[in-house]
């Protein structure tokens, strides 16, 4: 049986395990979703937005969708080990992409703010999602309908018009398995007011003896004057499969802040996407991606400028070792009846090793004719002249070569906000990387 087959035949047994569920407005959803699935297919390396990953060893398999699986528990010691330490946060952790209330510490929260997961609250207050949910992410390919069938749960925050969420919220998505390849499927939802703001920390591990799927996608619904900042930290192992559609629409005088910080898995995918719906939008996207061995990311980023007077900027950086392999395609375009727009991309990588590689691929698509566009791309290896001239100063190589990486990631690491946060990434890159480690002082 292939796994398209598989998804299919295992759906029957899915609906058997949600009991009440299913008559929820969310189980239609799924049912319909099921039916694209039926119809379309996985991309392969024909599709021009996947000309350069082949998801085929994905396809090959067969995951077991998470309901369907043997439950894996954690204590909350074992669950410490995977957060990130010293960050005054809301907690919710996601076992398998499966709520664990007793591993989550939602603290108080201002009145009306909801934080929580989707499975708890399509039961107990469907009305505050179903306006939003699948509103904003469309279905593009199977990996998408394949979320949209059996997704069960997934973070849900809402932030009604006015309010602030001071504390981020740390959202982990652990996946684990001893004896099953399963298939994780978070589905998450952000709702930012007018005039709200809210962080969100989305810590992807694994600890698992097997692969496993983890496709997740995330809506972000950002208001007028509001301010939605996602950090996301993908750090799993080297067998797992990552995919990711994040689809995002804001309001006049927004501001969206999206961090992708990829630490690689065997194949990791992320689609980032944001539609400006007025003026005076601001879009900032700041990605770091550390690979080795044989793995792969793939990043692809799009803003459409649909109004006039904003303003997106965009940097993305790669460090890749061994035979790992880099792909970035940045889109933007800017519509007709978007004057006025400022739009600044950069992708620049470095390749720690020979037989590294990248492929990049940024676009500019602009039908106005006042605005102010710039993008590019730089590939290359350390700068020699200056690890020769830090050398010379009594550095050993390698500590030399940790202060050019340091150097290198650094005008993405430190636009991240949360100090806390920014210190721990700093150490996962020279961990990661197997480099000795560099401090800021």
């Amino acid at each position: 049986m292939n796994s398209k087959d598989f998804y299919i035949d295992s759906f029957k047994k899915f609906e058997s395990k949600l009991n009440g569920e299913s008559k929820l407005f969310i189980h239609q959803l799924r049912k319909e979703a099921l039916k694209q699935f039926e119809t379309s297919n996985f991309p392969t390396q024909k599709n021009e937005e996947w000309k350069y990953t082949d998801v085929s060893p994905i396809v090959r398999q067969s995951f077991i969708p998470a309901v369907n699986a043997v439950q894996v528990s954690f204590s909350k010691e074992e669950v410490g080990k995977y957060l990130f330490k010293d960050v005054d946060c809301h907690l919710l952790v996601f076992i398998n992409g499966l709520f664990s209330e007793e591993l989550s510490l939602i603290n108080e929260l201002p009145k009306g703010v909801v934080v929580g997961n989707l499975r708890n609250l399509s039961k107990e207050n469907p009305g505050s999602i179903e306006k939003y949910f699948g509103k904003l992410s469309k279905i593009e390919n199977s990996f998408n309908s394949l979320n949209a069938a059996y997704s069960v749960d997934g973070l849900v925050a809402i932030v009604p018009d006015g309010k602030i969420v001071e504390k981020p919220i740390q959202v982990l998505y652990l996946n684990s398995s001893a004896n099953e390849e399963v298939l994780s499927s978070p589905r998450n939802l952000i709702v930012a007011g007018k005039n709200s703001q809210v962080s969100v920390i989305a810590n992807y591990r694994g600890v698992s003896d097997k692969s496993y799927l983890s496709n997740n996608v995330t809506e972000v619904f950002v208001d007028e004057y509001a301010v939605v900042s996602v950090y996301k930290i993908q750090n799993e192992l080297d067998e797992a499969y990552h995919i990711e559609k994040v689809q995002a629409k804001q309001g006049k005088n927004s501001v969206f802040n999206h961090y992708n910080i990829a630490f690689g898995g065997a194949i990791v995918r992320n689609d980032i996407n944001a539609v400006h719906n007025g003026e005076n939008i601001e879009t900032h996207y700041y990605g770091l991606y550390m690979i080795n061995g044989k793995q792969h990311v793939d990043n692809h980023t799009f803003v459409d400028h649909a109004k006039p007077n904003c303003m997106s900027n965009e940097l993305y950086k790669g460090i890749l070792d061994e035979n790992a392999r880099g792909v970035f395609n940045g889109k933007i375009i800017v519509r007709q009846d978007a004057q006025k727009t400022n739009a600044y991309q950069q992708n620049k990588t470095i390749l720690l090793s020979k037989s590294a590689t990248i492929d990049t691929k940024p676009q500019l698509e602009i039908f106005a004719d006042d605005v102010k566009c710039s993008h590019g791309a730089t590939v290359g290896h350390l700068d020699e002249v200056s690890e020769f001239y830090i050398r010379s100063r009594g550095v050993p190589q390698e500590l030399a070569k940790s202060m050019l990486i340091r150097a290198f990631a650094n005008d993405v690491i430190e636009t991240i906000k949360i100090e806390p946060l920014k210190e721990q990434i700093n150490h996962m890159i020279f961990e990661h990387l197997h480099k000795i480690e560099v401090n800021n002082e």
